[in-house]
């Protein structure tokens, strides 16, 4: 694994190279979304916005939820575990991303739903992207250990594993790839507004609720991991905005 690109002097890591990469590419997705759908023009700056913004929010959210999910390490060295390098949790990145996307969507004046389902194809790329981050950085995101011939030793990785473990980084960007592609032939049907995102959150809900399956992420309500809780709350949500944007169809 390679957590760091050494470049002179300059210390590039490659989950942040990786993000940068799934920020690009979720830039373009957005864009020609926004377009076909009259929502805004090519050469505007809006979709940079509803990238760049949430993007970072994101990042910022993953790291609080993470540190406040052990209080104890934050307070023992708040401004260590604050300014670390390593540690982002899923669900809090989420909730800030989600909430800097509805505000930047409101402030050019985009009805939300529209928005939603113009970013979801987006979303699910620049996530599934991402993820390689985590596998070239080898950050404790891969599995539990496995004979398969494609299983993964992380060695100097960031939390190092010498045992053969399902690479899910992997699993989680062919995944995210496929819904990414469906999600977009979905935006070229005539849907009631809401339906491509709701389609997202149950898609997304589900691909990420099996993985956790093979992570080794603790368990905590009902046996499930926070992950597993959140993609069900996804999953729920995304089956009632279907359900009302199908009422609203007839």
């Amino acid at each position: 694994m390679m957590p760091f690109i050494h470049l002179g002097p300059v210390l590039v890591p490659t989950f942040g190279l990786m993000v940068a990469v799934a920020m690009l590419a979720a830039y373009y997705v957005l864009r020609a979304d926004l377009a076909r759908r009259g929502l805004a023009p090519k050469d505007s700056a809006v979709a940079e916005m509803l990238i760049a913004v949430p993007c970072l929010a994101g990042i910022a959210g993953a790291k609080l939820y993470h540190v406040l999910e052990t209080p104890r390490e934050l307070f023992a060295d708040p401004v260590g575990q604050l300014l670390s390098r390593y540690g982002l949790a899923w669900f809090g990145g989420l909730i800030a991303g989600f909430a800097a996307f509805v505000w930047i969507a409101r402030r050019h004046k985009i009805p939300l739903l529209d928005a939603f389902d113009a970013g979801s194809a987006a979303a699910a790329l620049g996530y599934g992207i991402g993820r390689i981050g985590c596998l070239l950085s080898g950050d404790g995101d891969y599995g539990i250990p496995t004979s398969l011939p494609w299983g993964m030793s992380f060695p100097h990785g960031l939390v190092p594993t010498t045992e053969r473990v399902h690479p899910t980084p992997i699993y989680e960007l062919i995944v995210a790839c496929l819904i990414a592609w469906f999600l977009w032939r979905l935006g070229a049907r005539r849907l009631k507004s809401g339906s491509v995102f709701a389609a997202y959150l149950v898609l997304t809900g589900v691909a990420r609720f099996l993985v956790e399956f093979i992570r080794i992420n603790p368990r905590s309500f009902l046996g499930m991991t926070n992950a597993q809780t959140a993609s069900v709350m996804s999953i729920i949500a995304g089956v009632a905005l279907w359900w009302w944007a199908s009422r609203r169809a007839t």
